[in-house]
Formats: structure tokens, sequence, C-alpha cells
């Protein structure tokens, strides 16, 4: 169980360890979760791709797993 994210982890890490913060890629407007590639990608790098502010994903995602 994750207690909090960092922008140089990746999707494929932090799904593994907590499917739960799948909305919140979803929201960002990445729906391609499954493929190898976004897996691979650092939330940083996806955040870039989908031109989403990578620290305020972070916080939400890090507010999210700290409230569970």
């Amino acid at each position: 169980m994750l207690k909090e994210i960092t922008k140089d982890m990746t999707i494929g890490d932090i799904l593994d360890e907590e499917r739960e913060t799948v909305p919140f890629f979803l929201e960002m407007g990445m729906h391609c979760l499954g493929c190898p590639s976004s897996r691979g990608e650092t939330v940083e790098q996806a955040c870039m791709v989908h031109g989403v502010d990578a620290d305020v994903l972070v916080a939400k995602i890090n507010e999210f797993l700290k409230n569970k």
C-alpha cells in the first residue's frame, strides 16, 4: 500500500500498488492506462503529454492516499 507518490514514479507502479487511483488518471484525460507505453511513463511525463500540472495531480492523489 502506497502512502505517498512522487512525480518521478511510473504510472504502472502506482496502479499496481493502488488501483483506486485510476479515476485520478482518467480525470486528467489518460484513458490508455492499460497500454504498455503509458504504464512506463512517469507521472510527470504523462502530465506533460496531457497538459496537466504534475504537482496538482500528485497533491490530489497524495491527499486521497492520506485519507484512505
